[in-house]
């Protein structure tokens, strides 16, 4: 793993609890099939360290970007969100500029939330990088979206023949786990790093051995992010057809299990927000999740409605995209 030469956002400055105390924003109109937008949105709004940073300004002050900044339209909608006295806003600026979060996404057309999640980060991250000339290979990952949700995982390839050992670094910014067995979130995260054989079309070729051989890939945590994102992957196959069994989830998660070192304290992360799909199949259906905001209540937004509920009904749910904070 190469050191960034260049820090863009000290993690220092990063601060995980809420700098205000207030009641639960408003809810968010449904322009037409865009509750997978929404449920993003309301979750990216609870999540403390980037709503704190949002709130501050500093990204609009500095940036000279024309045209579509996904940062500045992230921070006014957060702003508009937490600040109006309105009940329910419309998430006009984040429909409107659609196409340029993410080229498969259209108006009026249904989406998948996991999706939407993955193409709003990059387009922080792409506004966080501009400006940023001469970034070495590195630095992206020193951005204040990765210095939130970013971590690295670790692969470990071992030759099954002479044993030789060969390690690869990743940067992520969320997990995708398979749920086909598993029926919790912690076997879902010890299958993730239980070593997988690779054979036969499978086989690496080894530095040592100077052939394809047998061999054992282990991807672990070697990193850990200061917001851990997790999606279960309800889709069973290319068909659409759904995983609709609940996989359980613990209000609080420890991933030093699952870590390229497990010796040493735990990595304690807390739940805050969750995404809900509701539908027979993966093609069709509803997005709804749960966030605590800052007054530590935690309330179900649907669109717009806002109700306040408990952490057991939270608790109880076919969890699609899970949301931890360390």
């Amino acid at each position: 793993m190469a050191l960034p030469q260049g820090i863009l956002f000290p993690l220092e400055e990063i601060c995980m609890d809420w700098q205000q105390r207030r009641r639960p924003g408003a809810g968010l109109c449904n322009l037409g099939s865009t509750c997978y937008i929404n449920v993003i949105l309301q979750c990216l709004t609870y999540t403390p360290p980037l709503a704190n940073y949002l709130l501050s300004r500093d990204h609009s002050q500095l940036c000279h970007r024309q045209g579509f900044c996904m940062m500045c339209i992230m921070e006014a909608h957060v702003r508009k969100v937490l600040h109006s006295s309105a009940n329910v806003i419309w998430p006009r600026a984040v429909v409107r500029d659609l196409k340029f979060i993410g080229e498969e996404f259209e108006p009026d057309m249904a989406g998948d939330a996991y999706e939407f999640l993955c193409c709003a980060l990059e387009a922080m991250q792409r506004a966080c990088l501009s400006g940023s000339s001469d970034v070495d290979i590195s630095s992206p990952t020193t951005t204040i979206i990765h210095q939130i949700f970013g971590g690295f995982l670790k692969s470990r390839v071992t030759c099954l023949r002479c044993q030789a050992v060969s390690d690869s670094y990743k940067a992520f910014l969320h997990v995708l786990l398979d749920i086909k067995a598993p029926s919790s979130l912690t076997t879902a995260l010890e299958n993730f790093v239980t070593p997988k054989k690779l054979d036969g079309k499978y086989c690496l070729k080894c530095s040592k051995c100077e052939k394809k051989v047998t061999s054992s890939k282990r991807v672990t945590v070697h990193r850990v992010p200061k917001v851990f994102t997790v999606c279960l992957e309800r889709a069973a196959d290319h068909t659409g057809k759904k995983i609709s069994k609940i996989v359980e989830y613990p209000e609080y998660l420890d991933l030093r299990p699952y870590m390229s070192d497990t010796a040493g304290e735990p990595l304690l992360y807390s739940l805050y927000a969750l995404v809900v799909h509701s539908g027979d199949t993966c093609l069709d259906g509803h997005f709804f999740c749960y966030t605590k905001a800052s007054n530590g209540l935690w309330y179900k937004m649907d669109d717009e409605f806002v109700d306040n509920c408990g952490i057991h009904a939270v608790l109880r749910q076919q969890a699609y995209l899970l949301f931890y904070a360390r």
